[in-house]
């Protein structure tokens, strides 16, 4: 189900095909894979340091958790307005329906959300795109396994496109809108399924998908209307003078460059950035060369109409102090389109995926505490 690279190039070692590890791995196989690497990363951080407390302190999530119990209060005095709601909205219908905490509402959503991306991933692009994607990626792992929107948005996204291939469009929109007031910029596959069913003038699905966007979209801003007097108050957060120009997005790669020159990091995290940098651009080269990665895209129109803009937004984002150090985090949810694209160099073998699933679960886990603490905490728990 995987795309070649471009021809006369030259593929990566692989096992013999008849080699049981060069078997394309089954759905039970990736979702046990995404089992192990959890316990493996929550195991090693727990091992540490107190989990919970980390969670706490895990990006965004005190802020998503303020939120949820405001919203599930209904009193937001005081509350800052930044992130968009979509994920705290799920956190505190989850707490009221079972008693849970918002902390553990959170967890509850990261965990089933990263497994059913991953479980979605599958019958989208195969075994082999679903391995590697649910591996290859520090801030995946740490967003899944310690909290944050990215689980939920992916989820949520990669349902829509499965929706748009069995073309159960009302669905693939109410996915997809979903997906917008949880990251905004799930708005690309929202706006991409009304302009295919335009391109196919297909109106009786055209007419009720719209309603569906606009519906979501309504619900979702009337409380930030009435209660901080603005129904886009989570679009208007995002503002900052940071931004050259005061735009969102601005020239390629210029706050990358200068969000690495102003703003110092350990070589690690710069090894890592642009180590993600560089591959997805390489992926872009491919897909504009790759006569068979164009067929992909004229048969899949929702997903390029997606990833497009996606990928311009990913090298144009107009804030230094985000733009580089998190563009692995910003990269999740285009990263089947990056194996795609790579797929000739990508190893078709199970055993690369295990050991390499255990090896970074480790170190995403490292990354999550910080590797300049992982060794004094070492001795810490030896002593």
């Amino acid at each position: 189900m995987t795309i070649a690279l471009a021809e006369g190039l030259s593929a990566a070692p692989s096992p013999p095909p008849n080699s049981k590890w060069g078997a394309e791995p089954s759905l039970r196989e990736i979702l046990a894979l995404w089992l192990v690497t959890c316990l493996v990363f929550v195991a090693g951080v727990a091992v540490l340091r107190n989990y919970l407390a980390l969670v706490d302190n895990s990006g965004d999530c005190s802020a998503y958790m303020a939120v949820a119990s405001a919203i599930r209060h209904w009193n937001f005095h005081g509350l800052m307005v930044k992130q968009f709601w979509g994920l705290p909205y799920a956190m505190a219908g989850l707490s009221c329906l079972t008693g849970v905490s918002d902390r553990t509402a959170l967890l509850l959503i990261c965990l089933a959300s990263s497994l059913a991306s991953v479980a979605i991933a599958y019958p989208l692009w195969g075994g082999w795109v679903a391995g590697f994607f649910a591996i290859l990626n520090f801030d995946w792992m740490q967003r899944s396994y310690l909290g944050g929107s990215e689980p939920l948005f992916v989820a949520l996204l990669f349902g829509a496109f499965l929706a748009v291939r069995k073309e159960r469009w009302w669905l693939a929109s109410l996915l997809a809108s979903l997906a917008t007031v949880v990251r905004p910029l799930g708005i690309f596959a929202l706006l991409g399924i009304g302009l295919v069913l335009l391109w196919k003038r297909d109106y009786r699905r055209l007419v009720p998908a719209v309603g569906i966007g606009l519906a979501i979209g309504i619900l979702y801003m009337l409380p930030l209307a009435k209660q901080f007097g603005d129904p886009l108050a989570t679009v208007s957060s995002y503002h900052s003078p940071e931004w050259q120009g005061g735009w969102l997005f601005g020239f390629p790669f210029y706050a990358i460059v200068k969000g690495t020159l102003t703003e110092p990091a350990p070589w690690t995290n710069l090894v890592l950035s642009f180590g993600w940098i560089l591959l997805v651009l390489i992926a872009i080269v491919v897909m504009i060369r790759s006569t068979r990665f164009r067929e992909y895209a004229r048969s899949h129109p929702v997903e390029m109409l997606f990833l497009i803009p996606y990928l311009w937004c990913l090298y144009t984002y107009n804030y230094p102090h985000w733009a580089r150090g998190n563009f692995a985090r910003f990269a999740i949810p285009i990263l089947p389109f990056v194996l795609i694209a790579l797929d000739r160099w990508v190893p078709k073998d199970r055993r690369v995926l295990w050991v390499l699933g255990v090896v970074m679960s480790v170190l995403a886990g490292a990354s999550a505490l910080g590797v300049a603490n992982v060794r004094s905490l070492i001795r810490l728990a030896v002593g």
